[in-house]
């Protein structure tokens, strides 16, 4: 056992101790629980267990947050979310093009449209050239980037909002 525990990383004895420090604190709050629950005080060993425990999770948890927060944007920011929705609206193809028609057929300045020979005919092609250039718009390159932008943007102010609160500002 001692052997194995000198050829430790720094990261292992981080993560060592604080694996212990959590089983500590954890047996802390059990006997604490039943201690309380017989009607007998807490000892004062175990309220500075769950003090520092508490104190060690607040002072943890910051980090860990920021660098899941990291991986998530680094996730974000690789995607192709414009070509993913463009394939899903490919595969309902038909039922947007019914939809664009409807709601065309709905929209007040639509109804004027009803006064002209062959309407549904117009509508068909206006719902169908309407998800076309749909279509093309999100399998544009262009339109990826400016997710993408959006994405970094919001992205940079969601890191600032976590850094600051984590500083405690």
């Amino acid at each position: 056992m001692t052997a194995a525990i000198g050829h430790l990383s720094t990261t292992q004895w981080v993560l060592f101790i604080l694996g212990a420090l959590i089983v500590l604190a954890i047996l802390a709050a059990s006997i604490g629980r039943s201690l309380v629950r017989r009607g007998l005080r807490e000892p004062f060993f175990v309220r500075a267990i769950n003090r520092t425990s508490e104190r060690v999770i607040d002072a943890v948890k910051k980090p860990i947050t920021i660098a899941v927060l990291d991986e998530v944007a680094e996730v974000l920011q690789a995607g192709h979310y414009t070509r993913n929705i463009a394939s899903a609206l490919r595969e309902n193809q038909d039922e947007l093009k019914l939809m664009f028609a409807e709601k065309i057929k709905q929209d007040p300045a639509g109804r004027n449209i009803r006064l002209l020979p062959f309407h549904d005919r117009i509508i068909n092609e206006a719902s169908e050239a309407t998800l076309r250039v749909l279509l093309e718009v999100l399998s544009d390159p262009r339109t990826d980037e400016l997710v993408s932008d959006l994405l970094r943007d919001n992205i940079t102010q969601i890191r600032a909002a976590v850094r600051a609160r984590a500083d405690g500002l």
